[in-house]
């Protein structure tokens, strides 16, 4: 444990440190960015009416489209001159989100991910590797400078080129990685074809983040690998990865609250939902100067957890992120998410991990086709017939779902593999 006289806090003291922390940081962005002061004025809020969390919901949420209307400078609390670091989204459609960060800021960012690869195994003399991109994304430098932090020694390789990462596997000896989880089963499979066996390697623990996972993936992960896999979460809005991270008993990732303060409310009406139901995340960064966020919606679903973890933490959790609210499909009327289909697929475990969903409209009608790629060995053995396995696939997803979908095997590494995120979704609707 990095920090344990903060990671094992009795809950009375985390609750009077949240309280005056959100005092704080209500305040400061009250006084100081125009925006949370025009928000609050027209709820007729003032600093004053937060005492404590339990008046969060007095105060409006922030959103991405909030970000990108002020972007880049809009949601400041402290003048340039005082920033040490821009981050930004990648921007692909409209303008991006900007955040940036003081050298406290960058400091507690490096804290709560040594904190988050400690929990995984990382300490001093271990061998990491970032195989995440560097740059305006946040996961490479955050995890570069955390590692360097823990005592660790980096290997800065970055994100693609996966020849390169399996030498520097193996050539340096790395006992750790990160990557994205759907880049970790693509180095796997590159490994298999260079005739690299996991047992060869020093790689003790694999830690994911940048996109939803479920549990099978992870268990993918781990049997291709011979190690354990961590789910980190964070997101470049409220710091980077490192808001909130596995332990070794991997029941729920332990919220960093001495920093951020997690609520879940329904999407649809706002609401504040009780622990233990799935509903939107919305955080509150407690400590962050440069850019403090309010009551900031996330889009990612999960649910609070405050039961005892048997590591000793005493931080609440949040379940394993399930999807995101805006990334959820509505085909004829059902919700649906990537993350449903693959827990279907990878506990059926008779294909390869590596899928795509095809969204398409026929006169008024959605459709679904599920492209499933095929191991080799499973290939070999339908000798060209594979009716019969497609119509088991449709029937799980269809009990799952609710929805009859199209199921697809096709040949071996056809599906188009990501160095970064999975590209999961193909719509073709036409809106």
């Amino acid at each position: 444990m990095w920090n344990p006289e903060v990671e094992t806090m009795s809950r009375p003291a985390v609750e009077e440190l949240q309280r005056r922390r959100l005092q704080d940081v209500v305040s400061r962005a009250y006084d100081n960015v125009a925006f949370y002061r025009r928000r609050m004025e027209a709820k007729g809020v003032t600093p004053r009416d937060i005492r404590s969390p339990a008046d969060l919901s007095k105060l409006p949420f922030t959103t991405k489209q909030d970000m990108r209307n002020t972007y880049p400078y809009g949601l400041l609390a402290v003048p340039v001159k005082n920033i040490r670091r821009f981050h930004s989204s990648s921007g692909t459609t409209g303008k991006p989100t900007a955040v940036a960060y003081t050298d406290s800021d960058l400091a507690v960012w490096a804290e709560v991910l040594a904190r988050t690869l400690s929990a995984g195994g990382l300490k001093r003399g271990s061998v990491f590797q970032v195989a995440v991109n560097y740059g305006l994304f946040t996961g490479g430098l955050g995890m570069h400078y955390a590692a360097e932090k823990v005592g660790a020694s980096v290997i800065p390789a970055s994100s693609g080129n996966t020849a390169r990462q399996i030498m520097l596997m193996q050539d340096f000896g790395t006992t750790a990685m990160v990557s994205t989880p759907s880049y970790a089963l693509h180095l796997a499979e590159a490994m298999e074809t260079m005739g690299v066996r996991p047992q060869d390697l020093a790689l003790s623990s694999i830690f994911c983040g940048a996109e939803a996972w479920s549990d099978g993936m992870r268990r993918e992960i781990e049997a291709s690998f011979g190690v354990k896999a961590y789910d980190v979460y964070g997101l470049s809005e409220i710091i980077g990865p490192g808001v909130s991270c596995d332990c070794h008993v991997q029941d729920g990732l332990h919220i960093q609250e001495d920093h951020f303060y997690p609520e879940v409310i329904d999407p649809e009406t706002g609401e504040i939902l009780p622990d233990g139901e799935i509903g939107e995340l919305v955080l509150t960064t407690l400590t962050k100067e440069g850019m403090p966020m309010l009551r900031y919606r996330t889009r990612d679903l999960t649910a609070l957890d405050r039961t005892p973890c048997p590591c000793g933490r005493t931080q609440i959790r949040m379940k394993r992120v399930v999807g995101r609210s805006d990334d959820m499909l509505i085909i004829r009327g059902v919700n649906i998410f990537p993350s449903q289909v693959e827990s279907v697929l990878l506990g059926m475990g008779t294909t390869a991990p590596h899928y795509q969903l095809i969204v398409d409209r026929e006169g008024n009608l959605d459709t679904l086709t599920v492209m499933v790629e095929m191991t080799g060995d499973l290939a070999g053995s339908l000798n060209g017939s594979a009716d019969k396995l497609e119509k088991k696939i449709q029937g799980e997803l269809k009990s799952v779902l609710g929805l009859k979908a199209v199921v697809r095997l096709v040949e071996p590494r056809t599906i188009a593999r990501s160095e970064g995120k999975a590209k999961r979704v193909i719509d073709k609707r036409v809106i």
